[in-house]
Formats: C-alpha cells, structure tokens, sequence
C-alpha cells in the first residue's frame, strides 16, 4: 500500500503543476519475474518515476513506453520477455526466465473515473478492497484499464454495476478467498483479461512505550510506510522531537488504549513500556479486540508471569487469544542491539499477516510469490 500512497502524492503534485502522466501496472506474469501483479509506476512527462514494476531492470525502456503513451493520450500493453529474444516480445535477456505484461494507462483528469483517482478513493477508508483492471494481451485488442474498484467487501457486490455482472462469480471468489484473481471477460463479442486484486489497508503499528529503544522500531516501520501510532503514560516521553516519523502520539493509562483507537485485524501491537503493570492492563485488554498481533517485549517468563496473574484475576484465556502473543517479540536472528530488535519485531509482523512460516528462501519448496489462481 505504500506503493499506492507515493504514487497518489506524485500524481497530485503532477496535476498541480499541470504535468501530464502515466500509470504503469504490472497485469500479468507468466513465469518469473521480480515484481508481481499488481506492482505500479507512476510516470510523468518530465521523466519522474514513482513506485517500480520491476528491480530496475525494465524501468528504462519502461519510460520510453510511457513518454509514447502520454504522447498518443491511448492506453497501451507492452511484453517484456526476460528470458529470450524470440517472438513478438522485448527480449532482454534478463535470467528471469518470465513475460511481464504492463498496461500504461493515459491518466485523463478531465475523466472523473481515471485510475489515479481509483487509487485515491481506495486510500480513503480502511477496509478490504477489490481493485479490477481490463487488459488484453492481443495486440489489436482494447486496454480499458483500471475501471472498477469494490469496498466494503461484506456486501453484496451488483449493486455496484451491472454492467460487469459477468464477472460476479469471480469476484465472489476473490472475496471468499481473499486473493487476487486473473480471470476473462466477454463484452458484445470482445474479449478481455482481468485483473481482480485483493488489496488490505496499511499496517497499524501500535507502540506502547515512549523509550529510547521504540525509536529504531519507529523508523524501520516508517520505511516500510506502515501507520505509527506511540502510547504511553508519561508525557515527557511522548513527543514529536522523539518521534517525529509517528502519526499519532498519545498518552494515555492501558485500560483506555483499547477503546480509544481505532483496532481492525491489520492494527498490531508492541508492547515496550518496561512497566509490568501497564503491559499486562493493556494485554489484558488487547486480548478481546480484532488484532492479529500482539508482541510482548521482554524474556517468556515475563509473558508466563501475566498469563498467571490474569487466570488468578479470573480471566480465561483461550488457545485463540495466545496465538496472537508472541513473546519475547521478534524472529530469533541473534538481535541484541534496539535496531537489530526493530528489524527482528517488524519481520515477524510481517511474516504473521501474510501467514509464513519465516524461515529462509534457501529452504523454501515452492515459490517464492504466491501464484494468482487464474480462472477461466
């Protein structure tokens, strides 16, 4: 999501200075490549590039390509082929061994549905998103782009166009599955191939604990674009000049943490205050709110010890409610340093929320990006 936010604050700068544009979108993939589905960049005519939609190995002819588009205000798709020169292709003989298909799209501000503004609407709420694109890999077929986005996705989806009503059994099943989808779509005789993206909010990172050691954990999640928010009970410790990359800072006691923030499955928590009686409060709380996370910093017997006390208090806690503990926070990579912990805390955040074991790549049997079932 980070991707997304750049490229909607580059493109509103762009239009403020009247700067015409581009959006580049990863479609399709066959085979390997760098980035997958989904990945954008943004281009402007004066050669800026925001986002990446590959490792940097394709962005140059990738510019050229959007100057063009911009220069012919018409969408187009363009094939890169990584691994040979045969065929209608671009070969570059990169080694990816992969096809990379990527739509460039006009973004006309004069139309009130461009994707730019798709985007925009997509960053507006918190809440699971699908985000549908219309392509065609054959050379003389339409590129209609990005053309549809659906939120709050608990509801019923055709009462949002029935014009795409074709594609409801598709979109179902992304919802269902929370995945992406690659699928087609028969309009009056043409044919089409649609990207049906599964998108999830940022990542929250709540911190509770002012100290010198949330500081590198601040800003290793910022880099990352995650939301930041600093709790803690001292007003001397939460401030802008400590943390200066966090959105929000508040001091407040544990018990009222819980109901004054806003906690949705992908709001998770670190608890670092180093005050045993304000963690095991805030846990206690934590425990009963959608969270996928709750980090506990500090040895096991510390999280042994609250775990005790809250059964004694009387509070049951369920096999579901420990699984989302996790203490001492962090993946085991030997950290001793408050950096060398951020990196370890962040990467296993990450690892929990996309549901992966996080061990190495080197052991890893299969893939390393999950395929997009394709649906035909």
């Amino acid at each position: 999501m980070k991707e997304i936010k750049d490229i909607v604050l580059a493109a509103g700068v762009a239009a403020s200075e009247n700067i015409r544009m581009v959006l580049a979108t990863v479609v399709k993939v066959e085979g390997s490549s760098y980035r997958r589905p989904g990945a954008r960049m943004l281009v402007t005519e004066d050669g800026q590039m925001t986002g990446a939609i590959s490792g940097g190995c394709l962005e140059g002819d990738a510019l050229k390509k959007a100057l063009l588009t911009i220069h012919q205000q018409k969408n187009r798709l363009v094939s890169y082929d990584t691994n040979t020169e045969e065929g209608s292709s671009i070969g570059l003989q990169l080694g990816c061994n992969g096809i990379v298909h990527i739509l460039f799209e006009y973004v006309d501000l004069q139309r009130t549905d461009h994707p730019i503004a798709l985007l925009q609407h997509l960053l507006q709420q918190r809440e699971e998103s699908l985000l549908i694109t219309f392509f065609s890999t054959d050379k003389q077929g339409e590129q209609k782009g990005t053309r549809l986005l659906i939120k709050d996705l608990t509801e019923q989806v055709f009462a949002v166009d029935s014009h795409y009503s074709a594609l409801h059994a598709h979109i179902q099943f992304a919802k269902k599955e929370r995945k992406s989808v690659l699928t087609s779509f028969q309009e009056k005789g043409e044919s089409s191939e649609v990207l049906i993206e599964y998108l999830v909010p940022t990542v929250h990172l709540v911190i509770a604990g002012a100290g010198n050691d949330a500081q590198p954990l601040v800003e290793i999640a910022h880099v990352l674009g995650w939301e930041i928010t600093v709790i803690d009970g001292r007003a001397s410790h939460v401030n802008a000049s400590r943390f200066p990359k966090a959105a929000q800072l508040l001091v407040s006691p544990a018990h009222e943490i819980a109901t004054n923030l806003s906690i949705d499955p992908w709001t998770v928590f670190v608890l670092m205050t180093h005050n045993y009686a304000y963690d095991l409060a805030l846990l206690k709380d934590l425990m009963h709110t959608s969270t996928r996370y709750i980090g506990s910093l500090g040895p096991k017997i510390k999280l042994l010890r609250m775990f005790d006390d809250m059964q004694e208090a009387g509070t049951t806690i369920t096999e579901s409610q420990r699984s989302i503990i996790y203490g001492p926070v962090g993946l085991d990579i030997g950290a001793e340093t408050s950096e060398e912990i951020a990196i370890a805390i962040v990467a296993e955040i990450k690892a929990v929320l996309n549901c992966r074991p996080a061990t190495s790549l080197k052991f890893l049997k299969t893939k390393i990006h999950t395929e997009y079932p394709t649906i035909i």
